[in-house]
């Protein structure tokens, strides 16, 4: 963006240089987006940062009247028509408009899954401002106001917010996505919504769930292979959105919100993504994976934001020195992004941060936002702020929103002590320009079930009958395992293979390099891209064909301890567990595992080939 555009940005909301500009011409990009390594890219490879707003409104609750009162924490005025925000007081091209005006390039529009099946047309009253969406469902507004965003030049990342249009007093059957509706219905819906879309390539994200917490008697847990495992479940929808709607789509996994009785008095802990250090996403499209978080002041790293009733002693994120918030942050959140070359490198969206603009002078609050946007500014992190769109009358109570409206349709841009520290996010230097395609790192975890992230394998059919299969994304190859517990650590770029061959006895075994143990070897000029097993036994590997030459082996023994390159590449992908690992520029040709009678037949040793 050029300095004279930042500048006009700043004067707008600063409050200054005289009436506010005309919306810019938006930005020049293409879609769909990628990603490569910690940074999201446009269609040509250039880098693309999330400067975005929420829209709320269509995941939420309100009369339509406009007098409803301001919910328990920042939610407020909205909408049991299911729409978003503000349609009944201004144009939709306006209030597009005014989304540019103050430098966002991108919304995050909340829906519930009620909100998509509805069939009762919104009142008249609810698009007061916007005659042309009288008698359309809720869905079919929605419609029109994605596609006035992307004919605006914003990108659109749809946001499962809720399932019901509810969200009041942290229990209210939207805790998990499969609280009121079954896993099931919930993919369906993610599906449906997808293929919707999927002409408009600047609909450029599926934001799968917001903030999945505690039901008044379980914990979400990330891995535990039972139905309220939220790592398995966004990685089964993930990979049907990709496979079955939209392969173009940017896939948002947030982390657990919190965990914890919520009227017990006790910590409640907000894992966020920390559990993504040891367990990460490999989506069947690489290139497609954004992890997200939420971080507000009244919430804290052992604290869900709770008042009152189940209110704990343990500190918010407002009570945190700046150097403790910096080390909370980058613990549950910006080491994804800030440690390359791991199997969990990702871009980190913060798609959901504010703050009240009534704050008052000198309060934790004020102090919070400065210091949590210095932390977005240092970690050159996309953000999306919460929330855009608001209601003038209700500005005294609840001065979240950026934009404001009354009922006669006058805008009214926040000017208040936010605005220099908001100008200060918007200009703030970050990397710009081409990113250079890098190294991958993958992590295969066939732990409750098959793990399969090449779609070329998906459709090759089941290739070991009753075993636990995994295989790598297409393009990478194998370069660990571990010991025990089934992980696999998966590297590229390796070229698409040309044909398979699964492997289930010794018939390519041409040198003795595991003496006494089973070995189980690709065929010359072959590598594995995948393994499956039964219980924690080895059962069989997949070979793909990628012309590799016939060099020399060595054995990487990891029964009895760690057998890794120096500095670990990829990270700790089968944490507690030993692992074996072959170097950069080598390929996995073979697996040994011991075959004599009782034994666990677990992975034992890997045969290296220099690439």
């Amino acid at each position: 963006m050029t300095r004279t555009v930042l500048a006009a940005m700043i004067a707008v909301i600063l409050g200054v240089g005289g009436p506010p500009v005309r919306a810019e011409a938006a930005e020049t990009w293409t879609g769909p987006l990628s990603t490569r390594g910690r940074y999201i890219v446009d269609a040509n490879g250039e880098r693309f940062k999330l400067r975005s707003g929420n829209w709320h409104g269509a995941s939420g609750t309100w009369n339509g009247s406009g007098d409803t009162a301001v919910d328990a924490n920042h939610h407020a005025g909205e909408n049991a028509n299911r729409i978003p925000l503000g349609l009944d007081r201004a144009p939709l091209t306006t209030i597009v408009d005014s989304f540019r005006e103050i430098g966002l390039n991108s919304v995050r529009l909340p829906f519930s899954s009620e909100m998509v099946r509805d069939t009762v047309p919104v009142t008249d009253a609810a698009v007061a401002a916007n005659p042309q969406l009288r008698g359309m469902t809720p869905l079919q507004v929605y419609d029109r106001v994605v596609a006035a965003l992307t004919d605006g030049g914003l990108a659109v990342i749809l946001n499962n917010h809720t399932t019901t249009t509810r969200w009041c007093c942290g229990v209210d059957g939207n805790e998990r996505w499969n609280t009121s509706q079954t896993a099931q219905v919930w993919e369906d819906t993610w599906v449906t919504m997808a293929r919707r879309y999927a002409g408009d390539s600047r609909v450029v994200g599926a934001d799968l769930y917001n903030e999945v917490r505690r039901t008044v008697l379980d914990d979400p847990n990330w891995g535990w292979g039972n139905d309220h495992d939220w790592f398995t479940a966004s990685q089964r929808a993930a990979d049907r959105i990709l496979r079955e709607a939209n392969p173009n789509l940017l896939i948002i996994v947030e982390g657990i919100n919190w965990t914890g009785i919520p009227v017990d008095g006790f910590a409640h802990e907000r894992p966020t993504l920390k559990p993504v250090r040891t367990l990460s996403h490999t989506l069947v499209t690489s290139g497609k994976l954004v992890y997200s978080a939420h971080f507000y002041d009244y919430t804290g790293p052992n604290h869900s934001g709770a008042s009152g009733v189940g209110e704990t002693t343990d500190p918010r994120y407002r009570d945190l020195s700046p150097a403790e918030l910096a080390d909370v942050l980058y613990r549950d959140a910006f080491f994804v992004s800030a440690e390359t070359g791991q199997h969990f490198t990702a871009p980190v969206w913060i798609s959901e941060f504010g703050v009240d603009g009534n704050a008052a002078a000198g309060s934790l609050q004020r102090t919070w936002f400065a210091n949590f946007v210095a932390e977005l500014i240092r970690h050159d992190a996309d953000f999306a702020y919460w929330p855009v769109v608001g209601w003038s009358e209700q500005r005294a109570a609840n001065g979240w929103a950026l934009l404001f409206w009354d009922r006669a349709g006058t805008r009214t841009i926040a000017q208040d002590w936010r605005s220099e520290i908001w100008a200060r996010l918007l200009t703030a230097t970050g990397f710009t320009g081409y990113v250079q395609s890098t190294p991958t790192w993958s992590m295969l975890s066939p732990d409750n079930g098959d793990f399969v992230a090449s779609s070329r394998l998906r459709n090759q059919g089941d290739w070991d009958s009753g075993a636990r299969k995994a295989a790598c994304p297409d393009g990478q190859r194998l370069a660990g395992m571990g010991h025990t517990g089934n992980r696999g650590l998966c590297y590229g770029p390796a070229g698409a293979f040309t044909g398979t061959q699964v492997v289930t006895g010794e018939q390519n075994v041409t040198t003795d390099w595991a003496s006494g143990y089973t070995k189980l070897q690709c065929p010359t000029g072959s590598a594995v891209i995948g393994y499956a097993v039964r219980g924690a036994a080895m059962s069989s590997v997949i070979c793909g064909a990628l012309g590799l030459p016939n060099s020399s082996g060595r054995t990487v023994w990891f029964d009895r301890g760690d057998n890794r390159p120096s500095g670990n590449p990829g990270g700790d992908f089968a944490s507690g567990n030993y692992k074996g690992q072959c170097a950069a520029d080598e390929f996995v040709a073979g697996v040994a595992y011991t075959g004599r009678i009782f034994s666990s037949k677990t992975p034992d040793a890997l045969y290296c080939l220099r690439a």
